[in-house]
């Protein structure tokens, strides 16, 4: 785990380079230009001693009113102002405050992993290679060190949508509430996700609308997105869509309207879709 280094009135030039730019050759230095009068510069102050305990870093806090000479040093205009330093270099960060997800996207472009990102990785490549009862084993461990976190909780639902589990992937994806951006954005695409995997498995009952035409259409499209066939599973709900847009309550466009959000906006496959979507609509 990470540490905090904090830069006192003790601190002159020389025992900040022994404290930052030194000990950056053993592990990368998160540096907070900060002041204390500065209403941003405490709210971020949690975000980072957390982030630095998670991406096992040192973090080095630098008040600015006490240590003016190296806000000049190192060009300090504005606060907060976050820096990294690896290897005695002092590299760009960001200034003003920032959510906590865009650090985060900002300290993988740097080519740092978290530990918990690294523990997720690594039951992900269980995954992979089905190592299954290993990779639960891994998610146990998961779940006790990091009680409540929504990355864990997105991991276990794919895992467990993989082993054919959607009800129990579901179960765990309604942990993640409103306020946990962006994990809950990605909780609501695989809950639509889950219901499709529980609609594939669902027993046949007899009636048309599990046994007509349109009802195996639909299975078909579900068990293609259960398999990662995106492509096939986005014609097979449009198809449908063409045919009877009301049957099972709209069900085909919503259907796509999930995959769309669990394949991003980006993907190749929503664009074309998207747009084959709304001409078929309209």
């Amino acid at each position: 785990m990470g540490s905090s280094v904090v830069i006192d009135q003790t601190l002159d030039r020389q025992t900040f380079a022994t404290a930052v730019l030194e000990a950056s050759h053993d592990r990368p230095v998160l540096v907070d230009f900060f002041a204390t009068w500065c209403g941003p510069c405490q709210l971020l102050k949690p975000i980072l001693e957390k982030l630095a305990q998670e991406y096992d870093l040192t973090l080095a806090k630098v008040d600015i009113d006490q240590y003016p000479d190296l806000a000049t040093q190192y060009h300090v205009d504005g606060v907060p102002d976050v820096r990294l330093v690896v290897a005695g270099e002092v590299k760009p960060g960001f200034v003003g405050m920032l959510p906590e997800p865009q650090i985060r996207e900002l300290l993988g472009q740097w080519g740092l992993r978290s530990s918990l990102e690294t523990a997720i990785a690594l039951v992900e490549t269980l995954v992979a290679d089905k190592r299954y009862p290993e990779a639960k084993v891994q998610f146990d461990h998961l779940f006790d060190r990091y009680p409540g976190h929504g990355a864990v909780a997105i991991a276990a639902a794919r895992f467990l949508l993989q082993i054919q589990k959607p009800e129990d992937a579901l179960q765990i994806l309604r942990t993640i509430e409103v306020g946990d951006s962006p994990h809950y954005e990605k909780a609501q695409g695989l809950k639509g996700l889950a219901e499709l995997h529980a609609l594939a498995l669902a027993p046949v009952d007899g009636s048309e609308e599990t046994t007509g035409e349109l009802a195996q259409a639909f299975s078909r499209g579900a068990q293609s997105a259960v398999a990662g066939d995106y492509d096939t599973a986005l014609n097979t709900f449009l198809e449908i869509v063409g045919r009877d847009r009301k049957f099972r309550n709209d069900g085909a466009r919503k259907a796509m309207v999930t995959l769309f959000d669990c394949l991003g906006p980006d993907h190749d496959l929503t664009h074309t879709y998207r747009k084959r979507l709304m001409q078929t609509l309209y």
